[in-house]
């Protein structure tokens, strides 16, 4: 019998009181921690894959951007952010301040659980860490690096926080039964449409529209996106949270959704031009967030459409978006994971049948809670993120001088180039 499938029902255990006499298991325990290195490995993986799509001179500036969250929301997690998320739930909104420096967190199992707590935190950890890198795509080549730290910090825990509270940690979405296997609401949708808020507080890069802006190294950016293919697998099949039959399932619906997305791209691109590698590579990474929140609840069959439409969505996505030059998402954070992962939430409630029941099953009343779930999670992460990003803006300025943007932010924000 399935004890916990996937975070999306964490909550139950979360509020099932102290901890149990049951036992850690070596293999579960080891398999999560290789998870979360294997996510952690995904964050320098969104760097590459984002810095090989900026001009030269913006390239250490981009990929360090990944790097410093690296250092700075592992902090605000151990601080306080674990707490915010996992403490005890308040109104179904957020967590308690009872785990603030991680007290009560130790090597003992959470109830309903075979891993430590402290095993349980540090896999959440990276989840935190690479929503907030995903982000960044949307405002690189020209954002101040102090706005941005201001920025990381209090997006965490304005919005992550509280939205992985809400579908992970006990709270509201949790009690409704909305599902979310690894991180399709709480990850991919917050960080896509807070990437559209963004980038329209911090306006257009200096020649948008007009000035060629082509990718400085494409074969930079196929590493970035192996990276985080490889990395996946502990994303999401890490999210099973044991080394049993979900993780495996979730293993392969993982790589199924990437290979049908990455070949479906492929196909859009070869019909209009020519099959692009920079269209091949993120048609995976598509595909990648759009079986994030199912990975567990579908069968590999069902990952297939699964990643066709992710791939058909964010495509013409991408050509809606650029065609219109009012928003300059600057590498597509909103159509590959906002749009493909707001596909990959309303496809649990069609297609699930590992664990629960989707529509194609008998329960259309799945669907409506994650369609629900979708349209709360958009509205708030836009609506917060904008409120910050304008905050931020109105008193310390989001983005670098005219000057600086010319020269690069290589150059003007850390005083080194990457090509010599």
């Amino acid at each position: 019998m399935r004890s916990i499938c996937g975070l999306s029902l964490l909550a139950l255990a979360m509020l099932a009181g102290p901890a149990s006499a049951q036992e850690i298991s070596g293999a579960d325990n080891a398999w999560v921690m290789i998870s979360a290195a294997l996510v952690l490995l995904m964050i320098p993986g969104v760097g590459l894959f984002y810095g090989g799509m900026v001009r030269k001179k913006n390239a250490i500036s981009t990929i360090i951007l990944s790097f410093a969250i690296m250092g700075i929301i592992s902090l605000q997690w151990i601080l306080f952010g674990y707490t915010l998320a996992f403490g005890k739930d308040i109104g179904g909104v957020i967590g308690g301040l009872e785990h603030l420096g991680l007290m009560g967190v130790g090597m003992e199992p959470i109830s309903g659980m075979t891993i430590p707590a402290l095993t349980f935190m540090i896999f959440q950890a990276m989840f935190a860490i690479i929503t907030v890198s995903l982000i960044t795509g949307s405002y690189v080549e020209r954002i101040k690096f102090s706005s941005f730290l201001v920025f990381s910090l209090a997006w965490a825990t304005l919005v992550y926080d509280p939205v992985a509270h809400w579908v992970w940690g006990g709270g509201w979405m949790a009690g409704l039964g909305v599902l979310d296997f690894a991180g399709g609401i709480v990850v991919h949708i917050t960080a896509g449409v807070s990437a559209l808020a963004v980038a329209m507080v911090i306006g257009a890069r200096k020649g948008f529209g007009t000035d060629p802006m082509e990718p400085h190294n494409i074969p930079t950016t196929v590493m970035g996106a192996a990276l985080l293919w490889f990395g996946w697998f502990g994303f999401n099949a890490g999210s099973a949270l044991a080394a049993n039959g979900v993780a495996a399932n979730a293993f392969v619906t993982t790589n199924t959704s990437a290979a049908a997305a990455a070949t479906t791209w492929m196909l859009l691109s070869w019909r209009h031009r020519a099959p692009s590698a920079l269209g091949i590579v993120t048609g995976a990474v598509a595909g990648l967030a759009a079986i994030t929140p199912a990975a567990g609840f579908v069968t590999p069959l069902a990952a297939i459409p699964i990643g066709i439409v992710a791939a058909i969505a964010g495509y013409y996505a991408i050509i809606l978006i650029r065609g219109g030059k009012k928003v300059d998402d600057s590498l597509d954070v909103l159509a590959c994971h906002g749009i493909g992962s707001t596909w990959g939430v309303l496809s649990v409630g069609i297609f699930a049948s590992i664990g629960a029941a989707g529509l194609l099953a008998g329960n259309p009343n799945q669907l409506a809670m994650q369609a629900l779930a979708v349209v709360v999670t958009w509205v708030y992460s836009f609506a917060v993120t904008f409120g910050l990003a304008k905050v931020i803006d109105s008193t310390m300025g989001l983005r670098v001088r005219d000057e600086e943007e010319a020269v690069g932010l290589d150059i003007s924000q850390h005083g080194e180039g990457a090509y010599v």
